[in-house]
């Protein structure tokens, strides 16, 4: 018996620059199973899904439900015919309760005034329907990341959604949390609800999905039961090659002090601690890596280190120079790059072409000069040699950033910040959003530049990721250090999970005996909380 409740019939999307997202592809979903999407940064994956969710309008194909044609050309048309999309970025209001974000739009009335308590009742009401536990009258600002996630998953149930896109749901969740959302995901699909679930992380993939599709270069590669394939074999359909899926990684030969940072706090809205009397340091030959839920003081440390924050108090030196003292064009001339976590906002220009963002860290220095102005050529042979080397998919390097995939986007950043011959290398999620294969050539780079004499501040909230690459391991929670541990690999991804929800914690003398070396470098005062 025939179970396809949805199916996309070779889909066409070209864009007006010529870019062809999707060339004839064919993508459907039986009703009752969690169907994974993947493929490489650029593969056609999230147009696919915007087509589908009515974002964007396709140059040829159709789209059947229940073997009836429909035209979506909007999201509040795929809405009305059960289809809903929990985005990446949540979709939110930070001061709203959660049941106010529930019903945004279908708002409960008596005489014209908006009613909470009916609000209140309908997302209880749901959140015990489906199993999942919310608190109705909290804000969501209050929320951890895991909660906001299950809101965002309510909010399309409520509007009758019987399909789910979801894009990258794990991204930024501890190891508990998506134990969690996947019991709920499996009860899901167990009541008849179609999932659609896209991810970068394969583990993830062979535990909770029933069959995959795979796109490359934005046409359908092949379908295949979850069952019949491993980690190694999606990869291979997704890059049309074998990816090593282990870092290879020498022992550390750390040196002299890059980065020192002491008994630094920061306060957000004047009395709340974003960051409460965080120390340690960085040599250079050494990878020192940062994890912890979002919203703990990760954003801010990577703003204060990378000079574009200056409201602290404390200590933060980089080669014995106060951040305090100098400007981010100066604290680059010290040898320091970085990768920001929001490479939208931070990362790139996304009007300037690939070759403008390839030399906006180095535009005014003598090599790329000839004369007053900039040496057309060698920009040029400079572009051509990134994009080569870094396998960034393009039209050329005079094409805008902006009309690049995400892991592409990328891709231009860290061509730019791993050339830079940076002796202090601040990565804050560097492979989020990025593909088996990007990530395994990013992450090897990062070993590289290590062995080569730099010092790494990893920040990731991918726990296999920063294990794997880190020589040190601090964990952060609530602003604090919660633990250290001086080799990564002595700690498993559920007890680092236990470390970043705050149930379980170091302290301070604990965290200086471990750092053994520095106790006064590296230290917390967590056990005060």
């Amino acid at each position: 018996m025939d179970t396809t409740v949805l199916s996309m019939e070779n889909i066409t999307k070209v864009y007006s620059n010529g870019f062809v997202a999707n060339k004839n592809v064919n993508f459907s979903v039986r009703e009752g199973e969690i169907h994974a999407l993947v493929g490489e940064n650029g593969a056609g994956k999230s147009t696919l899904m915007k087509v589908l969710f009515g974002v964007e309008k396709p140059d040829e194909g159709r789209i059947l439900l229940r073997g009836k044609e429909i035209l979506i050309n909007n999201p509040i048309v795929a809405i009305k015919n059960g289809i809903g999309m929990v985005h990446q970025h949540f979709m939110l209001v930070p001061s709203l309760t959660v049941a106010e974000n529930m019903v945004l739009g279908m708002e409960p009335r008596r005489h014209g005034f908006f009613r909470m308590d009916e609000a209140v009742r309908i997302t209880e009401e749901t959140a015990a329907k489906y199993n999942f536990k919310v608190n109705a009258t909290t804000k969501v600002e209050d929320l951890s990341v895991g909660k906001k996630q299950k809101i965002e998953i309510l909010k399309a149930l409520i509007r009758g959604a019987k399909i789910l896109i979801l894009d990258e749901p794990t991204a930024v969740l501890t190891p508990q949390e998506t134990k969690e959302l996947f019991v709920e995901l499996k009860n899901l699909r167990d009541a008849g609800y179609t999932i659609i679930f896209i991810s970068h992380k394969l583990n993830e993939i062979t535990e909770l999905c029933n069959r995959l599709t795979v796109l490359r270069a934005g046409r359908t590669i092949g379908v295949a039961e979850v069952a019949d394939m491993d980690e190694t074999s999606i990869s291979r359909m997704m890059v049309g090659r074998d990816v090593p899926l282990d870092i290879k990684k020498g022992k550390a030969s750390p040196g002299e002090v890059v980065l020192s940072v002491r008994n630094v706090v920061k306060f957000a809205h004047s009395t709340k601690k974003v960051l409460d009397d965080v120390s340690f340091r960085i040599r250079v030959g050494e990878i020192l890596g940062i994890a912890g839920v979002e919203g703990n003081g990760q954003t801010e440390l990577g703003e204060i280190v990378a000079g574009m924050d200056k409201r602290f108090e404390g200590d933060v030196r980089i080669m014995g120079v106060d951040v305090k003292e100098l400007s981010v064009r100066q604290i680059r001339e010290k040898g320091v790059s970085h990768i920001s976590e929001d490479r939208i906002t931070y990362g790139i220009m996304g009007n300037g072409s690939i070759a403008e963002n390839v030399i906006s860290d180095r535009y005014y220095k003598r090599d790329l000069q000839k004369g007053l102005l900039l040496d057309a050529k060698k920009v040029d042979r400079l572009a051509d040699a990134l994009i080569q080397s870094f396998d960034i998919k393009c039209d050329g390097r005079d094409q805008p950033v902006r009309m690049l995939s995400g892991g592409n986007m990328q891709k231009v950043v860290v061509a730019r910040e791993f050339t830079s011959n940076a002796g202090l290398i601040l990565a804050n999620q560097p492979t989020r959003g990025i593909d088996v294969g990007a990530s395994e050539f990013i992450r090897n780079k990062l070993v590289e530049l290590r062995d080569q004499g730099a010092g790494i501040l990893l920040i990731s909230a991918d726990l296999n990721e920063v294990m794997e690459l880190s020589d040190g391991l601090i964990v952060m929670s609530g602003g604090r250090i919660a633990a250290y541990f001086k080799d990564a690999r002595t700690v498993s991804t559920d007890e680092l999970g236990e470390y970043m929800l705050g149930l379980k914690t170091m302290s301070a003398e604990e965290i200086a005996k471990v750092a053994e070396d520095s106790p006064s470098e590296t230290r917390s005062v967590a056990s005060n909380a």
